[in-house]
C-alpha cells in the first residue's frame, strides 16, 4: 500500500486530489494539510511513502517545506511532488533543488497525478510535459564546461538514458545489465557528483552536454 500526505490550502483543491488518489487501488490518503508547516508535522508523524506538496500555502510553503523534509534523516524517505498553478522557472529550479522526486501543474488532470505519485514510489520521477520540454531547452544551452569525464563509459551510458526518462528496468533492458548494477552505477553518480536524487541527475546531465535535444 503507498500512503499519502497531501497539503493545499484550497479545500476543494486538497479534496478533490484525495478523491482521485482513494480511487486508486493500492493508494491510501493517510493525512491532509492546509499549509506546509502542518504538512511537515503529519509527516514527521506518519512517515508515508509521498507528500504531495502545493507551493503557495500560509505559514511555510512548498519549498520550505521540501527542503525541511529532505534535510532531516527521519523524513528524508518520503517522497516529495510538488504540485501548483504556478508554471514558474522559479519554482521548478527551486523544487528540484529542494529535492522534489516530481514537478505537477494542477491542470495536467487525474492521470498524471496518480503516475507521479506512483513514480516516486519507484524511485523514479515525473515532470509534467509542458514544464519539462522548457527545462530540458534552457538546460541544453551550451554550459560553461563539460563533466562528462567524471563518469565511467558505463556509468555515461546510464546516466545518459535517465536523462531520457527512463526507468532503472528500462536502462538494465536496454543495456543488458542488472537492474541492481544500474542502481550501483547511480549510486556512484550520486555520490561522486553530490545529487540527491535522479531528477537531480537528469538535470545535471542536461546541463553538462551529455545528452542533446534531437
Amino acid at each position: 500500500m503507498t500512503t499519502v500526505v497531501l497539503a493545499d490550502d484550497q479545500d476543494l483543491v486538497r479534496d478533490g486530489m484525495e478523491l482521485i488518489l482513494t480511487a486508486q487501488p493500492g493508494v491510501e490518503v493517510v493525512g491532509t494539510a492546509r499549509d506546509g508547516a502542518e504538512a511537515v508535522e503529519l509527516v514527521r508523524r506518519l512517515r508515508p511513502d509521498v507528500c504531495l506538496l502545493d507551493i503557495r500555502m500560509p505559514r511555510v510553503d512548498g519549498l520550505v517545506a521540501t527542503r525541511t523534509l529532505k534535510a532531516d534523516p527521519a523524513t528524508a524517505a518520503t517522497a516529495v511532488v510538488v504540485v501548483t498553478t504556478f508554471d514558474l522557472d522559479e519554482y521548478v529550479y527551486g523544487a528540484l533543488r529542494a529535492g522534489a522526486s516530481g514537478f505537477l501543474l494542477k491542470n495536467s488532470g487525474p492521470a498524471l497525478l496518480v503516475e507521479a505519485v506512483r513514480a516516486a514510489v519507484r524511485g523514479d520521477s515525473l515532470i509534467s510535459p509542458s514544464v519539462t520540454v522548457r527545462l530540458l531547452q534552457r538546460l541544453a544551452e551550451p554550459a560553461a564546461d563539460r563533466a562528462g569525464d567524471v563518469l565511467t563509459p558505463p556509468e555515461h551510458r546510464v546516466v545518459s538514458r535517465v536523462a531520457r526518462g527512463r526507468t532503472n528496468d528500462e536502462i538494465a533492458a536496454d543495456l543488458h545489465l542488472a537492474v541492481s548494477t544500474v542502481k550501483t552505477h547511480l549510486a556512484r553518480v550520486q555520490q561522486r557528483l553530490g545529487l540527491r536524487n535522479r531528477v537531480e541527475i537528469a538535470a545535471w546531465a542536461w546541463e553538462h552536454g551529455i545528452v542533446r535535444l534531437r
